[in-house]
């Protein structure tokens, strides 16, 4: 197995008829119906003269038309370019105008963002094994892009240049089989697939993994708590997703009278794409009824770096747990903020991007000769060689000359029985730093902020503690449902303080 749409060819001649993939509007898959579907999307696309090494932009929400699209890019030697149909057509526009796709792909029959993207396109639609789909051809073709490659994944805000993540098909193949083989995911296997296929978590660790190990994915086009929760009521055997949708669905059963989940079918629960806490590891457990599993990872790794594989449930380890086979780590001490072990996490192997696409300063600051990727995470190992993430080093807070990481205060905020999930940021305040935290409370039972300083206070170092505390509704969150820090201070500047 060589190439990334490759994955498919032993499932389709072991188990043809098999349930792969369904989605929220109804589409139903097997593993030779999901193959018969990439294969009509390579025929449409090279109808209009795509060509290996061209990319296929693929604007998307889940749909099982989402996985056709990007393997049928995969399957001429095009280059899938995954993007969130829900972003802003000028974020749309800047990625659009940096990867100049051959095609557009819009998944317009499940997604309304997807279906106004396709408008202002003016994409024809074209139906097929594959549902129904809209196509824009906006760029001649133009080949320049490495041959190894079989996706871009665009990491950008809404300023700033987009950096196009080249991820390679033996990267996605590696962190495929890593995932699968860490949950021991297999034929039988249910997969709610909540998480976007736009990005690595849900391609990789999702998508891929299961296509590998035989197993079903529910494909959900956006996160509900209560959506997540029938999921698993009805038999989801496997469940990856970010702190916030364990937080939200915790919170939705809560008000449905339920402490626990209840499910016997349920076998594996994670947990990406921020640190965990021990109070809120336990509340999860004790939820879940299965051991909480944590790891670390972030685009340009293929999204698995470090995970854990604890098979005892109250296990206090909140640990990303040691390197995945064939992954190396080392912490690089000399970076501001470092020290005493502390440092900037470096790793090395299979799953390390190529580079970011048309971008060779950049990829420089993060690569170096050795082929060590520079995460911009703070962490340390521990004696076992397992890691711990500190947090990213862009979002240390130096208060008073002390450093201060917001998982630690979040921790703090987060183990009070009235908040349902924090966000901690720092704001800078002459020559000195203030932390702020916004806390996202139990509707209609909100604690006093002053009872929730003095409950911080108990727990954690005075220049630790927040100058203030925003109580919200809501935090602003990302459509894999990450908290979007860089968003708090403009979203509620009006409830802010003067510095």
């Amino acid at each position: 197995m060589e190439r990334w749409h490759d994955l498919l060819a032993a499932q389709v001649a072991e188990r043809p008829e098999a349930a792969a993939f369904s989605d929220s509007g109804g589409t139903a898959w097997s593993y030779a119906e999901l193959s018969t579907a990439v294969e009509a999307v390579a025929d449409n696309l090279r109808k209009v003269g795509v060509q290996p090494r061209d990319r296929v932009m693929v604007l998307s929400e889940n749909c099982c038309a989402a996985v056709a699209a990007m393997l049928g890019a995969s399957r001429i030697g095009a280059i899938a370019v995954p993007v969130n149909a829900r972003m802003s057509a000028g974020e749309v526009d800047r990625i659009l105008s940096h990867a100049r796709p051959a095609a557009v792909l819009c998944t317009s029959a499940i997604s309304p963002e997807a279906a106004a993207h396709a408008a202002r396109l003016e994409a024809r639609e074209i139906s097929g094994a594959f549902g129904t789909l809209h196509l824009a051809c906006l760029y001649a073709s133009n080949p320049d892009a490495p041959e190894e490659v079989a996706v871009l994944l665009y990491t950008t805000g809404t300023t700033g240049a987009p950096k196009g993540v080249m991820l390679t098909h033996a990267n996605l193949l590696f962190g495929g089989k890593s995932s699968a083989e860490l949950r021991d995911m297999g034929p039988g296997d249910v997969i709610y697939g909540v998480l976007p296929m736009t990005h690595v978590f849900g391609l990789a660790s999702v998508m891929t993994a299961a296509i590998l190990s035989g197993a079903e994915v529910w494909l959900e086009v956006r996160f509900s708590a209560a959506k997540l929760y029938e999921a698993l009521r009805r038999g989801v055997t496997r469940l990856a997703a970010v702190p916030q949708m364990h937080a939200l669905v915790m919170q939705y059963a809560k008000e449905q009278g339920l402490e626990r989940l209840g499910s016997e079918v349920l076998q594996y629960v994670s947990s990406g794409a921020a640190p965990l806490d021990p109070e809120w590891k336990r509340k999860a457990e004790g939820f879940y009824g299965v051991a909480l599993q944590n790891g670390y990872g972030m685009t340009e790794t293929t999204a698995g770096v470090c995970a854990t594989k604890n098979s005892q449930l109250g296990d206090p380890d909140i640990s990303t747990g040691p390197p995945m086979p064939g992954v190396e780590v080392r912490i690089d001490e000399s970076v501001p903020g470092g020290g005493d072990g502390l440092g900037e996490v470096l790793a090395r192997g299979p799953n390390i991007m190529l580079g970011y696409y048309r971008n060779p300063e950049e990829t420089a600051k993060v690569l170096d000769a050795e082929g060590w990727m520079h995460t911009g995470d703070m962490g340390r190992l521990d004696a076992r060689g397992f890691l711990h993430i500190e947090g990213r080093s862009k979002e240390l807070i130096i208060h008073g000359g002390f450093n201060v990481f917001p998982p630690e205060v979040e921790a703090a905020l987060n183990a009070h029985p009235q908040v349902v999930q924090s966000a901690v940021v720092g704001r800078r305040v002459s020559s000195d730093e203030e932390v702020l935290a916004f806390v996202q409370v139990v509707p209609g039972d909100a604690p006093d902020p002053a009872e929730l300083m003095a409950f911080v206070r108990g727990q954690l170092a005075g220049y630790k503690c927040p100058a203030q505390i925003i109580l919200v509704e809501a935090l602003p969150a990302a459509p894999t449902g990450k908290i979007l820090k860089h968003k708090l201070l403009e979203t509620f500047a009006d409830r802010l303080q003067e510095a």
